[in-house]
Formats: structure tokens, sequence, C-alpha cells
């Protein structure tokens, strides 16, 4: 500041991530469209949250704070799903954990309110956008009230929030007061009253007719169940999720509106999605694309997050999948917001030229996943005007685009740039996708594959797939055999790695045990297991904590009228789960043959080709593929 001679700055953003210049990282995004609208922002990482000395280090700033916990969220970041402390984190230099609080928003923003008085706070990021309403927390089996009751924020931002900071800026420049920015799309507030002319639709009771607007003109908000309501009943905490998820179309959402103690929390319609041109301006500001010189040579700076993405380029947002488990659509929304060509091929080279020790090699071309490049609704009038969450589920719909086209056009081109030896694919493969583009599958396997490729069937049974909303296991067998033919016709020996979730919403004991006869049989031996953590606010989440499924109607009422879910929350039965996906890991034989047993499958249990684990006498390991054996063997090294 001292440098640049500004006697104070505009905004400060406070953030529980090391700050590193890349559009990979909101903390840089954010600062650096502010700073394109002629703001001077200061950017406070990891301070020490204990006092609020850190938070004083640039002075008061003019308009706000912005507080963020980073890319993720603070408790996923420091908690395993078995609610073990993790002992690094990838977001920090040196690997070093502990350098942020547990729900690292609210902390931060009760600092910043220490530190100087009367200065707005805007919180935001991916921890505020899951905990803008009533919302379950795992971590301590309740219900906790909004986040923005908790920070003492005066607006939350939810989603990706260029939109929504800029105009907070512009307006709070102008001389508004921060109570008058209640209206903004892609924000919450809190509230004591409902504002004038808006018609209330309540939606409290799950099983009396809900009240319509008077006219079709009424700007209409959705009145949920209080969160006193949905913390004492877990059927309306199912119903407000299903309302909820309901409203996420920015183009015909309503705003939602839920009581807490004596004040309402007012949450706006999403923001619109930003046009190619829009974001394409947004990825393109002058990042500098490496971590801040305070923490020593780029070569020697050990951030694990930075390395794994330096050498990759971000070329959408959104996704459609709507899968129940993933935070994407309560985040970033199921509308596809695509860069155009030449935006990504000037990334590319300025990774070439900026980034040290490029050596050629692209790590990805992707996002939240690697083929919804330009995909979406074949007509935006039909597009605004739906509220399927899954535009794949339970089949491709027909409204969809999937042509991959612009994608195998994009793939190439980058190919053929100076200085590009390689281009990977590394985001997750929509393989129920890819299947209706064979030419793409073939591009895929041909020319960016380094001999394995992560997908993600999350499991092989119809039970457990359908709380997901992802599609059956044939879909993934028939995109094997894709990759399979394309990868012989290259003349390469490439392997499927697919990924699964242990005790998942509605996974029974059975269920787990099909799926590790099929890893057997398919000779599949995963090194990591991934264990179902209930995020905040997802719909798999809603069916963890009340028994209930939000994709149906919710009512207190027996079947058919509404549908039961069971979950596994035992340690024991979750570590079973867990046990039943690396069968073939002697610690786990014990549990298993005590489920075995149970279950009346003794017949598992023994030496023959059928056993899935041997028994007591026996200490040998089933046997294994070699082929699969040297594979894994070699990736592990790597």
């Amino acid at each position: 500041m001292q440098a640049l001679g500004w006697p104070q700055c505009d905004v400060i953003i406070v953030s529980g991530d090391a700050y590193i210049d890349l559009p990979s990282f909101g903390m840089a995004v954010i600062g650096r469209v502010l700073q394109a609208q002629g703001l001077r922002v200061g950017i406070i990482s990891q301070p020490d949250w204990r006092s609020a000395d850190d938070f004083r280090r640039l002075g008061p700033p003019r308009l706000f704070w912005g507080v963020t916990s980073g890319n993720m969220d603070s408790m996923v970041n420091r908690y395993t799903s078995d609610r073990r402390i993790r002992s690094d984190d990838a977001y920090t230099p040196g690997r070093k954990a502990g350098k942020r609080p547990d729900r690292a928003v609210t902390v931060y923003a009760q600092r910043c309110r220490e530190a100087f008085k009367g200065v707005p706070v805007v919180i935001g990021g991916i921890e505020a956008s899951l905990r803008r309403l009533a919302h379950f927390d795992y971590w301590s089996e309740t219900v906790r009230r909004s986040v923005l009751m908790d920070s003492k924020a005066d607006i939350l931002v939810y989603g990706n929030g260029e939109r929504q900071v800029v105009e907070i800026a512009h307006r709070l420049a102008a001389g508004e007061a921060v109570r008058d920015l209640w209206d903004i799309r892609g924000t919450a507030v809190m509230r004591n009253d409902v504002p004038k002319n808006w018609h209330i639709e309540d939606v409290q009771d799950v099983d009396q007719p809900h009240q319509r607007p008077a006219t079709s003109t009424t700007r209409v908000a959705r009145r949920l169940p209080s969160w006193e309501a949905v913390r004492d009943d877990p059927v309306l905490y199912a119903h407000a999720s299903r309302i909820f998820h309901q409203e996420t179309n920015p183009g015909n959402a309503r705003a939602l509106v839920q009581a807490h103690v004596q004040r309402l929390v007012w949450v706006n319609p999403p923001a619109f999605p930003l046009s190619t041109k829009e974001l394409d301006t947004v990825f393109e500001l002058p990042y500098s694309r490496l971590p801040h010189a305070s923490y020593g040579p780029p070569q020697a700076v050990d951030i694990p997050a930075y390395e794994m993405i330096k050498h990759s380029v971000n070329i959408m947002r959104g996704c459609f999948g709507g899968c129940t488990f993933c935070s994407i659509t309560e985040h970033e929304g199921r509308i596809i917001q695509s860069r155009s060509e030449d935006s990504i091929a000037r990334e590319v080279q300025a990774i070439a030229e900026k980034t040290p020790g490029f050596r050629g090699m692209i790590s990805d071309l992707g996002g939240p996943t690697a083929n919804m490049y330009r995909l979406g609704c074949i007509s935006p009038d039909i597009e605004a005007a739906c509220r399927k969450p899954s535009c794949v589920f339970p089949d491709v719909c027909s409204n969809l685009r999937t042509d991959h086209g612009p994608l195998i056009r994009l793939y190439r081109r980058v190919r053929r740039m100076k200085r590009i030896r390689r281009v990977m694919i590394a985001s997750g493969v929509r393989y129920d996708l890819a299947v209706h583009a064979p030419e793409y599958v073939r591009e895929l396997a041909t020319h960016h594959v380094g001999g394995y490729l992560k997908v993600a069937p999350e499991h092989t049974e119809d039970g457990p797939l359908a709380k997901m909303m992802k599609p059956g296991i044939a879909s993934y067998d028939r995109f094997k055999r894709m990759f399979d033919r394309y990868s012989k016709e290259a003349g390469k020996k490439q392997y499927l790695i697919p990924y699964f979730i242990a005790a998942h919403p509605g996974t029974t004991d059975e269920d787990m045990l099909q799926l590790a006869l099929w890893l057997k049989k398919h000779d599949y031996r995963a090194d990591q297991v991934q264990a179902f953590l209930p995020s905040p606010m997802s719909t798999a989440t809603a069916m963890y904590h009340s028994g209930r499924n939000p994709l149906k109607r919710i009512s207190r009422h027996q079947a058919p009228w509404t549908e039961r879910v069971f979950s596994v929350k035992r340690r024991k039965q979750r570590q079973l789960h867990k046990a039943f996906l690396r069968y073939h890991d002697r610690a786990n034989w014990p549990l298993l043959r005590e489920a075995l047993r149970r279950m009346g499958r003794a017949d598992l249990i023994g030496d023959g080709e059928q056993a899935l684990v041997p028994d007591e006498a026996h200490g040998r390991q089933p046997r294994r593929n070699q082929r699969w054996h040297r594979f894994r063997t070699q990736h592990t090294r790597r």
C-alpha cells in the first residue's frame, strides 16, 4: 500500500487459503475482478484468528470486508468422513494443518467486526453458499441456523460471485447503505420483515395446499419451514430441502424466506450465468499464475493444490448431472458456462510462458466435469422453465444437446499449439454422455489418457444409484467397451479406474456385498475408498438426516406418498461398507467374515474361486490378475 500510495483499501478479502494468483482460486478471481473495476483490493491470507491483530494489518476497508474459508469448506478441509482430523492441508505452504479455524467464515467475520466496527462484512465461497439456510451439520449432528446469523455478516454471496460483488461494491461506493442492498440476485440477507409488494407463498406444511400468488405479475417468495421447525422435525427438513432444490434455476427461481428466531433469512434467486464473453474476461485478467512471493521461489513452494492444477485449464463452470451427494448444483448451478476456444488457447499459451518448470504437458482441460463443454438445452425458453434436478437422470433428456464436436475441436487445437507436447484429461468424464459421442471416446482414448482414466460409477446396484441420481452400471460397461476398443485401435494398453462410494444413503449391506463381488469379478482392488460425507444442504444429506427421499413428494403418510431411505450411521457399519470396497485387505477379513455369516453368506468364506475372503485357517490373499497388479504397482510408484 505504501509503494502504491494507497491511503486505504476499498475492499479487503480475508481467506483461509494461501494466496495463489490463479483463476482456479476464488479469492484471486474476486480480487482481480474488483481490481478491474478500479478498486484498491487488499488480501489477508490465512490470518491468525486467535485475535484481531492480523485483521488490522491493512487498516479498515473503505467499502467492505470480503470473507471466505477458501476453495474448500473448512470442516471438509480439516475432518475426514469418519470425523478424524486430517494430517495436512493441501491449500497451505508446507502442507501444514491447523492454519484455519473450524467454521472459518464465522470466525473470520467476527474478527473483522472486532477489528473495525461499522464496516460492512460480505461472506462468500463454498462454505457460505452451502450454509445460507438452516442446514444439517454432520460434525455436530444438529441442524444449525444460517451462517448469516452465526457470523453476523451483512450480506452472503452464494455461487460464483463476480456479478454480486461488483454490484455490491458499486452501490456502496455510490453511497447506498448496506441495509438497502437486500435485492441483489445470488445473495442472502437477514431482514426483520417481508419487503413491500411481495407475495409470500406459504410452503411450510408438507400436507396442506400451498397458497398461490394473487396474480401472475406479483413478485413471489416461498416461505420455508422455520429453522426451529426443521431443527425439531426431520420430515420438515426433507420438505424444505425439496423446495430449496426446486428454486435453483435462475430462469424461474423464486426468492426463499425462512424464519430464524425473530428474524428472516431472505435468499434472492440465483445470479444469471456469465456469458462466454464475460467468462473470458474473468479468466483473462492479469493473474501472475504463481503463489505469492512471500512463500519463497515458486520452484520451492510446497502447496499441493497449486502443484495439482498449475498446468491445468478450467474451460467451463456448472454441472447438470445433479448427483445428490455433490455440492455443484447448490453452488455453481446446473447451467453450463463455457469459455471460447480463443480464450482457452491464450491461457494455455500463458501457462507455457509464465509457469516455472513447464515442460509441454497440460495436466487437464476440464472443470466440474470433463465433457460438458458447450452442452446445454436446445431451447433457452425450455431451459428457463425447467425445474428438473438433473438433465441426465434417469435418462439423458431429449432436450439436451450431446454434441461433443466443440470439445473435440478444442482438444485438437490445443494439441497442435507450439510448446505443447501432450494434453491430458483429468476431470471426471460423464460416461453416460460420452457413450452418445463415440468420436469423443475415440479422441479421448487415442490422445488424452496417460495409461489410466478415472471415472466414477459410484456403485453397481440400482437402489443406491437411484438415490445418487447416477446411471446404472450398464452405462459404465458400455463406455468401458468403447474405451477398450479405441485404446486397442490406438495400440495402447489403458485402463479405467472406477471410483465408488461407501455408506451412501439408500445403501444396504447386501448392496455393498454385491459391489464387492462385482469388484472381485473384474479384479479391481481399490487403494483408497471414499465414504459418504454429508455436506450441508445437499439432497443426499437430507436423506441421511431425515430418512426421507426429497426427490419425491414428502408426506407424513406412508408409501406411496413418501419414500423412506435407510442410511448407515453407526461407525462399525460404516467401517463394514468401506471394508467391502477393500475386500482384499487382510485387515478387513475378520469384519467381513462376521458380516457374511450374519447375512447367511458363509459360502463366500473360504479358499475357492467363489470366495470373497479366506477363512481363519488360510492366510493367503485371493489370487489377483498379474497384469493389473503390475499396472497398479507402477501407478502407486508414480
